[in-house]
């Protein structure tokens, strides 16, 4: 079992430029290998999640130059070339969930599939919307989950199209991004939403990225959503990639519990990232938090005792720059509550699950439910815990902030960071000091 050891440190500070959002760059190739004309896109995240995307995009025949964070689309006009193909996804759910919607109205036969933990994520709801227009979807071992078979199939709209927005909002994304493409007699086509829609600053993401490749989303609220039919998309010419305000949600903290300054730069006030919502988190936690269009800097706590203070707050807007509260609650003065948080049932691993556990290994003591975290910190940390990752991504991002309160910690399988953030561990290292 690889593993990293940390700390124990006492200060962190410095500048960090984030890697662009992984959000945006899979949402942006998608809508530039549709579109009309060459898109440049700038800032483009390297990580395993949009590799899965490019190499699916090249199955499917798209035509991209890539050199570092800059890659050259050539869009398709609305339709991708190769009519099979057998696509792998990993546990890209910002890959699988739209492509599956692109792909069952494009007239060809395909297979998605990913890593076993994407084949334990739903896809039920985003295939029941697909299947309302003509859509023909199998599933090839469980129903509701990946792998899928899609078959060609004469796809058409004359009638709303229902979707749940409870599980996840990259179901509606799907279908937000894939129905400008279908023909509809009325000339529009109408998404109504069944339950809570969770995590709506992502669906804010979909619609600006929409809107700038020419194609305006009009919503009533959030339950129901109207997209132009069989329009196409047109490149913007170029675009660039913000910051990722998830991964930003590390350093910030870090800020916070080693002192600072630390300095984000590539997201700030002008961020169409709903995550930038964690910098006032920290805020409610007593941290001091400056902010300008596209940087964030924290340093400190705001009071002598020198501890955060505790919180009880609804994270349903920002699930996962969430997971960097519970952790940063290790360093509070008595117990913080995460609220509205089920969606992490249904991530890269039961996020729930995942820190009730770890957060124990450090000493905490932790209430978990089906929807909220309790956590209660320890009077002292307790050192060299050896953290299981559960090859999330975050778990290993989280948990390296344990090292801030000058204990050593033990982060094993720390390489799972490639999927959003690859050089992670490289660039806190070289903020964190004894």
């Amino acid at each position: 079992m690889e593993y990293l050891d940390l700390g124990p440190f006492s200060r962190a500070s410095g500048t960090v430029r984030l890697p662009g959002s992984k959000s945006i760059s899979n949402r942006v190739l998608l809508l530039a290998a549709l579109a009309e004309g060459e898109t440049t896109i700038t800032n483009l995240l390297d990580s395993d999640d949009t590799r899965v995307m490019l190499d699916a995009l090249e199955k499917l025949g798209v035509q991209f130059k890539r050199d570092g964070d800059v890659c050259v689309v050539t869009g398709t006009r609305g339709a991708f070339v190769a009519q099979q193909a057998d696509l792998f996804l990993g546990n890209a759910g910002t890959a699988i969930r739209p492509l599956t919607a692109a792909l069952a109205v494009n007239g060809g036969e395909y297979r998605v599939h990913g890593v076993p933990r994407m084949h334990e994520r739903p896809i039920g709801d985003l295939v029941d919307g697909l299947r309302q227009i003509g859509a023909k979807i199998d599933y090839e071992l469980n129903e509701g989950y990946p792998p899928l078979k899609i078959h060609a199939a004469r796809v058409s709209v004359d009638a709303p199209i229902r979707v749940r927005g409870d599980v996840s909002s990259q179901f509606l994304t799907a279908l937000l991004m894939t129905l400008p493409l279908v023909r509809s007699q009325s000339g529009s086509i109408v998404i109504e939403v069944e339950g809570e829609l969770i995590s709506k600053p992502y669906i804010e993401i979909t619609i600006k990225l929409m809107e700038r490749f020419g194609v305006t989303v009009e919503r009533e609220g959030w339950q129901r959503f109207t997209v132009p039919a069989g329009v196409r998309y047109q490149s913007p010419g170029s675009i660039m990639v913000e910051g990722d305000a998830s991964s930003a949600s590390y350093f910030l903290a870090a800020g916070a519990l080693g002192g600072g300054p630390i300095r984000v730069e590539g997201v700030g006030r002008a961020s169409i990232q709903g995550d930038v919502g964690f910098a006032t988190a920290l805020m409610k936690m007593g941290a001091n938090v400056t902010m300008g269009d596209d940087w964030i800097e924290v340093r400190g706590v705001g009071h002598d005792h020198g501890k955060l203070e505790a919180i009880d707050m609804d994270f349903n807007l920002i699930p996962d720059a969430a997971m960097t509260i519970a952790v940063a609650a290790l360093f509070a003065d008595g117990p913080t509550a995460l609220r509205n948080i089920a969606s992490w049932r249904v991530k890269e691993t039961d996020r729930i699950a995942a820190m009730a556990t770890e957060l124990r290994k450090v000493g905490a003591t932790i209430e978990e439910g089906a929807d909220y975290l309790i956590v209660t910190p320890p009077a002292q940390l307790t050192p060299n815990a050896a953290i299981d990752t559960y090859d999330d991504h975050r778990m290993a991002m989280c948990f390296s902030l344990v090292s801030l309160g000058g204990v050593p910690v033990r982060i094993n399988d720390p390489k799972c960071v490639g999927k959003t953030f690859p050089d992670y561990f490289e660039r806190f290292k070289t903020l964190a000091a004894t």
